[in-house]
């Protein structure tokens, strides 16, 4: 499991449109999917928090937090820009953040309130999307092709991932650290 600066340093362009699209509205704000406890999935609104340390979430007291304390696979989503249909997608694996120091350092730089009952998650990324759809408008030859960027952390396993199966069935165009990019139909 990448942590998020690793990935960023893996494929800095990838990870940059990423973080436009989790920031495009000045904090943080995305769509995080969680396992409940029956193994279904339970979909909340949260803030996450990108530093060039990682990726983060303060999680208040809820079931959501309760998810990712029992079970921390996670799926994070992008609210979608209002000009476009382009969409950022990241999953991994959530871990609490323990140490006070480290706590209050990420605080800071989120400007969390210290009198909510929050506990502090560091998002590993496995696998990361990125899909912008053509802005050249309905007769634009690019028109209902999205480019879908991909990325895959080598060291983790994508069995089963609806992702790594979409990525491994058509010829790859890829980088030298696993960055895909591929034209598909929407």
């Amino acid at each position: 499991m990448a942590s998020w600066s690793e990935f960023a340093a893996d494929e800095p362009r990838l990870a940059d449109g990423i973080r436009l699209l989790l920031q495009q509205y000045g904090p943080g704000f995305g769509y995080l999917a969680t396992v409940r406890a029956d193994g279904g999935p339970r979909v909340h609104p949260v803030c996450p928090l990108i530093s060039d340390e990682g990726l983060f979430c303060f999680v208040v007291d809820s079931p959501k937090r309760r998810d990712l304390e029992r079970d921390g696979r996670y799926a994070l989503h992008s609210f979608p820009p209002e000009e476009s249909d382009d969409e950022a997608y990241v999953a991994g694996r959530a871990r609490p953040v323990v140490d006070p120091a480290w706590v209050a350092r990420v605080a800071e730089i989120g400007r969390a309130a210290p009198q909510v009952d929050w506990r502090l998650f560091e998002f590993s990324v496995d696998v990361a999307m990125l899909t912008r759809r053509g802005q050249g408008g309905p007769m634009s030859p690019d028109a209902g092709r999205p480019a879908v960027q991909v990325w895959l952390d080598p060291r983790a396993v994508h069995q089963g991932d609806d992702v790594a199966g979409v990525a491994d069935q058509r010829p790859a165009r890829r980088g030298r650290h696993g960055f895909d990019t591929r034209r598909t139909a929407a």
